[in-house]
Formats: C-alpha cells, sequence, structure tokens
C-alpha cells in the first residue's frame, strides 16, 4: 500500500504556523514512508475564493520546502484538487447516500440520518478513542448541504479523501470530536477510513489557542522577517514532537531520517518566537556560504543597496555572516560599506570617539596604517597592535574609536575585515572624517 497524505487548506490569505506544521508531518510522514504528499484547497467559501489567496498557500509551502505530488498547479490522478471545482462528484456521493436511506430534508437542507451507534477510533497519536453517538441533544444530525445548494466541510472532507485514496489523515487535534461523523459517514457509503492521527495544538504563552493577534503566528511573519526556512521547519517539528534524544537543531535531512508519529505526544505545545530566533541564528552560523547568500539577497535587494559588483557584495556578506540572527537585518549590517554617507551613532560617537586623546589615536593609527604595504587581516591586527604599544594604551583604546570611525556605530562585523572589504584608500578617508568629527 502506497502511503498517501494530505494538507487541505482553506484559502484565507492568512498561512497560520499551525498549518504549517500539519502540512510539514504529512510531507514527512508521506516521504519517510516513500508515499505520495497531496495539496488539496478547501475552497468552497465563495468569498475567500481569490488567487491571490491561493498563492499565499503556495508560496508559503514552497518557502519552508516542502512539495507536492499532487496539487491544484500539477493536476494527478485524482483531480480537480480545488473543492470548488467538484461539485458534481459531491452530487454522485449524496446519491449514493440517498439510495441508502442514510440522509432526509430539513427545511431545504441535506443531513446525514446517524445510526446512533458508538464509534471507535484508533488513532496515531491519541490512542484507542470510543465516542458516544448516541444521544441526538449532544450529537445531533450533521448537515451535509445547505438549502443554498452549498457544500458542508464534513461532507466533502470526507468524499475527497475517498476519491483520493488517502491512507492517512494527520490533523490538528481541534478535528478530533469532528472524527466519528467522518467515520460515520464512510461507513454509510461502504468506504474504509484513513488512519487517522492528531495532533497537539498549538497555544500562546497565556494557554490559549495561536491567533493572528500572536507575533509569528503566519508563514507569511518568518518570510518577511528574515527566519531561515530549515530553522522555520525545524522549530515547528519540535511543536509536540521531538527525536527522542534531547536534539533541538536538526536539519531537513536528519529530520526525514528520524521522524516517527509514535514521537508526537499528546501535549498542546506552546509557540516561543524567542526559541524560534535562537534556532534561527544557529541554522545561519552552520548553514553554507551559497545558502546565506541565496536567502540574504533578496533583502539587499529590496532594500536597493548599491553594492556595486557581485564580489563586493560577497565580501561584504562573508565578514557578517557570523552575526547575523535575521536575514532582514542583513542591509542593515552591509549598508553602510556601500556608501561614504551613513550615519554616526551619537552614542558610540560620544562614548568612543569623545573620549580624551581619542583624536590623536585615531592620527596615530593612520599614520601608521598609510605606510603599510600588506593590507590583510593579519598585516592590519599587527599594525594596529603595534601602535597601541608605541602611544602606551590597551588595543581597545584604538579598537572601539576605530571601529566608530569606519563604520558610525559601536557593533558590527570584525574590525581588521572591514578594513580590508573597505580598501586602504576608504578606509583612510573614513579615519580623516572621523578625526574630524572627534575634534569638533
Amino acid at each position: 500500500m502506497t502511503v498517501r497524505t494530505r494538507f487541505a487548506p482553506s484559502p484565507t490569505g492568512y498561512l497560520h504556523v499551525g498549518g504549517g506544521r500539519t502540512a510539514l508531518f504529512n510531507w514527512l510522514y508521506a516521504r519517510r514512508h516513500g508515499g505520495k504528499f497531496i495539496l488539496r484547497i478547501e475552497d468552497t467559501d465563495e468569498k475567500r475564493n481569490t488567487e491571490e489567496a491561493h498563492q499565499v498557500i503556495y508560496d508559503g509551502l514552497k518557502w519552508l520546502g516542502l512539495d507536492w505530488d499532487e496539487g491544484p498547479d500539477k493536476g494527478g490522478e485524482f483531480g480537480p484538487y480545488r473543492q470548488s471545482e467538484r461539485s458534481d462528484i459531491y452530487a454522485k456521493y449524496l446519491a449514493r447516500l440517498e439510495l441508502g436511506g442514510h440522509v432526509y430534508e430539513d427545511g431545504g437542507a441535506i443531513r446525514f440520518r446517524s445510526p446512533r451507534k458508538s464509534v471507535v477510533v484508533e488513532d496515531m497519536v491519541c490512542g484507542r478513542i470510543e465516542f458516544d453517538m448516541s444521544n441526538p441533544a449532544t450529537h445531533p444530525d450533521m448537515t451535509i448541504r445547505r438549502p443554498d445548494g452549498s457544500w458542508i466541510f464534513h461532507f466533502v472532507n470526507v468524499v475527497d479523501d475517498i476519491e483520493m485514496k488517502l491512507t492517512h489523515v494527520i490533523r490538528g487535534e481541534d478535528h478530533l470530536s469532528n472524527t466519528p461523523k467522518h467515520v460515520e459517514l464512510y461507513n454509510a457509503l461502504g468506504e474504509k477510513p484513513p488512519v487517522f492521527g492528531h495532533i497537539p495544538l498549538i497555544l500562546n504563552h497565556e494557554g490559549k489557542k495561536l491567533s493572528k493577534r500572536d507575533g509569528g503566528s503566519s508563514i507569511t511573519y518568518f518570510m518577511e522577517h528574515g527566519y531561515a526556512p530549515e530553522a522555520v521547519v525545524n522549530y515547528l517539528c519540535l511543536l509536540g514532537w521531538s527525536p527522542g534524544d534531547n536534539r533541538e537543531k536538526l536539519t531537513m535531512e536528519e529530520l526525514l531520517a528520524v521522524f516517527d508519529i509514535d514521537k508526537i505526544n499528546r501535549r498542546n505545545a506552546i509557540f516561543d518566537l524567542d526559541k524560534c530566533f535562537w534556532l534561527n541564528g544557529q541554522h545561519i552560523l552552520s548553514m553554507s556560504f551559497e545558502r546565506f547568500v541565496e536567502l540574504a539577497k533578496p533583502f539587499v535587494e529590496k532594500a536597493a543597496i548599491a553594492y556595486g559588483t557581485n564580489e563586493s557584495l560577497l565580501a561584504a556578506l562573508a565578514i557578517v555572516k557570523p552575526k547575523v540572527k535575521h536575514l532582514s537585518d542583513v542591509p542593515d549590517w552591509i549598508g553602510f560599506l556601500f556608501t561614504e554617507d551613513f550615519s554616526f551613532d551619537s552614542e558610540a560617537v560620544e562614548k568612543s570617539l569623545n573620549k580624551a586623546g581619542a583624536a590623536g589615536r585615531l592620527q596615530a593609527l593612520r599614520t601608521t596604517l598609510v605606510n603599510l604595504s600588506e593590507w590583510t587581516h593579519a598585516s592590519l591586527e599587527a599594525a594596529l597592535k603595534e601602535t597601541a604599544t608605541a602611544l602606551g594604551v590597551k588595543t581597545g583604546e584604538l579598537v572601539h574609536p576605530a571601529r566608530v570611525a569606519v563604520s558610525g556605530r559601536s557593533v558590527g562585523p570584525g574590525l581588521y575585515e572591514m578594513f580590508v572589504v573597505l580598501g586602504k584608500d576608504r578606509t583612510l578617508a573614513r579615519f580623516e572624517r572621523a578625526s574630524a568629527k572627534a575634534a569638533a
């Protein structure tokens, strides 16, 4: 049996992190077992049925690295993959229920007649659960088609899963209460239900379900705020799952090798943006330089930094990579390297350039550097230390004002790395500008 899983979002223009995690778990399960991952769009709500809303889903999943084998844009044997295009299929299944005497009309709506029996669900995550469906007061007959002819989620969801040959349905625990209703429909249609797995909810720090008001609740947030996709995938996996060996940082390859649905726990997961931020820094630090450039360059382009040649940009990115925690911060980290019209941080100026004797020490360092024949990290570091010794001061008395002189700030890339990227002439010119500013 080929494993077939799916992600079936509604196009709301907002891909929730919970949806992203559901897609990820289904994708991992399918890939781990050599199966197929299907994307289906549940767009029966015409008010939300726009191409822009669909695109948010496609963009978010692609950004996470979750490719699908069948879907609206790819087609497949069991399409169409948008519910708005499947009404004829639903009508055929309704006819099957009518033929079996499982439905009745109620005020223009079509309702499913519950058999009023207990339903047992063997859930991959929650275990064996028995649902008592005998009381119509607590479990009324569900509507499957409204008076206006539109279809209800429960019915079309089941029909689509049958038609698309789904073997496993992994979804949020908020759908657990719907499952016995779905099983009743499967039974009435004479179809075998898929294997269900209901994963824990994602809550905010107040213990409430994560909503649009919470920071980081959408995949778009991470895309716009400079998170690496691999870091977000890593973090989403840790929301209710762990590899069981106390590891926290995992690559996609490692996740594919160790992901096991048996290790999903029942406890609701607490969303912690600080933890995701930490993981992001770890992934950026360990990723290849080529990958860093690939992820950082769109933010540089968006900021319209006039970096000149690609070689110049690569040199700048190389010296900031160890420092960057958010890719969206890259323009700020490198912008000053490509313009002489950069601003000076007033606090940095006061602390370093306006310090007694700073201007004189800068001039002494400049004199040393003017006569330097080799402009490398090693030669520059040696020159600064020799100047500090000659002046009888600690190296910090030169490092701090020199940093402010060439960058306008007190924190940034390594000092000697900045000197190398700027080159001799531009570095010395910036020393002149800073000395004048200090003297003033």
